[in-house]
């Protein structure tokens, strides 16, 4: 007869707890006794702890508790598991896995048990997500544009639909690790039976044995691809931004949803225009008679057609315009930048013996001379 208090009376439950009342009575207890919250009493707490950590193993486990509700602590095989420091797979029948313990243990110790938390690799798995990048113009920035672009992806098969089978053979389920995917081994310790989990070598983490492999994708289930697809460019993209194309990525495993494709757009450079935001900014070369005596100018857009403008005489060089509205959109909003002209005045570097005449006569007129430099209040 076992000499094991038991289980029910270690957790301080009713026959009748609920998985919910289990795990909120271990989280309680297990914070209590673990060894690194009783550093003045360690021996007596460590074996708390392991009396605890083997009830709920077994409690928490739907078939161990069946087992153990009729044939008590040592069942007909026991449930201690194997001798001190012996591992074993639970690859097998009459053994579940420790997650609840793992994912409780990460909640206030930093960590799953025995160094990680359960996770099961052998559900659906989403595709990889894809980048690449895409040189426009700043025209193209400015108007949008269409584009298409040739990726590099693996595919689903279709010869074999992902299986990576053989069409017609059948796939066997992996004996090793019964077809979780997944070799749990548990180690008997002074802090109670530690579990490590990791991706089955023999299957490859997907439960699964082909025989007879795809003779197109050699059993992979994916097959590397060319595709060739189109991107609209909304306008006012800027350099740098990135478009994202929802399931356009690689195909996902086991069912699993294909990735992302993630789009960097860089904009080439302009030899007139510059953008700061959503406003366009150029510099427009005018003459010194059209500084002097004001004038209607055609400004150049980005977009190709011409705004007229008239600046006013005496316009000076380096002076500002703004024309509204007519800069970048946003690729967020409605709302639309400005342009921005700053205007240059063309000095004239040969002048016939007619037009210097002329100019003569006029600094003649107008009695020019140069400024005259005023004092500052220091005398100088």
């Amino acid at each position: 007869m076992s000499d094991k208090r038991d289980y029910y009376e270690v957790l301080g439950v009713s026959k009748t707890a609920t998985e919910d009342e289990l795990k909120k009575a271990f989280r309680k207890l297990a914070k209590q006794y673990h060894p690194d919250a009783n550093p003045d009493n360690k021996e007596e707490a460590e074996k708390k702890f392991k009396e605890i950590n083997e009830a709920y193993e077994t409690l928490s486990d739907p078939q161990k508790r069946k087992m153990y509700d009729q044939f008590g602590p040592d069942g007909p095989q026991g449930f201690g598991g194997g001798g001190a420091g012996g591992y074993y797979s639970t690859g097998f029948d009459g053994f579940s896995d420790f997650g609840d313990i793992g994912d409780i243990f990460s909640s206030f110790f930093g960590g799953g048990f025995g160094g990680r938390s359960r996770k099961n690799n052998n559900g659906p798995v989403q595709g990889a997500d894809v980048k690449s990048t895409i040189d426009i113009t700043f025209e193209e920035s400015f108007l949008g544009v269409e584009k298409e672009i040739i990726v590099t992806r693996n595919e689903t098969c279709t010869t074999c639909g992902g299986n990576g089978a053989k069409p017609g053979t059948v796939i066997d389920k992996c004996t090793v690790c019964n077809g979780t995917g997944q070799v749990r081994q548990i180690q008997n310790t002074i802090l109670g039976q530690m579990q490590t989990t990791r991706t089955c070598g023999t299957c490859g983490g997907t439960g699964k044995v082909i025989k007879q492999p795809c003779d197109v994708c050699k059993g992979r289930g994916k097959i590397r691809k060319q595709a060739k697809i189109k991107i609209k460019i909304p306008a006012g993209i800027d350099d740098g931004q990135t478009i994202v194309l929802r399931g356009e990525g690689e195909a996902g495993s086991r069912g699993g949803a294909k990735g992302d494709l993630y789009i960097l757009i860089r904009v080439k450079k302009h030899s007139i225009f510059t953008r700061n935001g959503n406003d366009v900014y150029c510099t427009v070369p005018i003459t010194f008679t059209q500084a002097t005596l004001g004038a209607n100018l055609e400004i150049p857009m980005v977009d190709g057609s011409k705004e007229t403008f008239q600046i006013p005489e005496g316009t000076q060089t380096a002076t500002k315009f703004t024309i509204r509205g007519k800069g970048f959109k946003n690729v967020n909003s409605t709302n639309q930048g400005n342009f921005v002209f700053q205007v240059q005045v063309q000095v004239p570097k040969h002048l016939t013996k007619e037009q210097r005449d002329i100019l003569n006569e006029l600094a003649k007129t107008m009695n020019e001379q140069p400024p005259i430099k005023k004092k500052n209040i220091f005398g100088f």
